[in-house]
C-alpha cells in the first residue's frame, strides 16, 4: 500500500482502480484545491507535505522538478495516458511493490504498444 497523491489531469476511474489495490490516495478535489491552476511546484510541495507520492500523467514537467537540485519529494510516478485505466493501476502496483520505499523515488508507467 502507498500514499499518493494525484493532480488534476488523472481520471477518477485510474483513482478508483489504485483505491481497489489498496493505495491511500488523495485528490486535489479531495484536499479542496481543483480548479485553482495551481502551479506544478505547489502540487509537488504539497504532496510532499503529506508525505504521498504524485501520480501525473504531466511527465515532462514534473520530470524537471525531480531532477532540479532544489526540489526534494516523496516520489513521482510518471504515466503516459491509457484508457485501460485497470491495466494502468495494475502496472503502477506492481511498480511501487517492486521498489524499496525510500524517497525520492521516480517511477515511469509508460502505456503498452498495440
Amino acid at each position: 500500500m502507498a500514499f499518493l497523491y494525484t493532480n488534476e489531469n488523472i481520471a477518477q476511474q485510474l483513482v478508483v482502480y489504485l483505491r481497489l489495490l489498496g493505495h491511500v490516495i488523495w485528490t486535489l478535489l479531495d484536499a479542496g484545491r481543483a480548479n485553482q491552476r495551481i502551479l506544478d511546484e505547489d502540487v509537488l510541495a504539497f504532496a510532499t507535505s503529506q508525505r504521498r507520492a504524485l501520480v501525473t500523467y504531466n511527465r515532462r514537467d514534473f520530470l524537471k522538478l525531480h531532477n532540479s537540485s532544489a526540489v526534494c519529494h516523496s516520489g513521482l510516478i510518471l504515466c503516459t495516458e491509457d484508457m485501460d485505466f485497470e491495466a494502468q493501476a495494475n502496472r503502477i502496483h506492481q511498480s511501487l511493490n517492486s521498489i524499496a520505499p525510500a524517497a525520492p523515488f521516480l517511477i515511469h508507467i509508460n502505456r503498452p504498444s498495440r
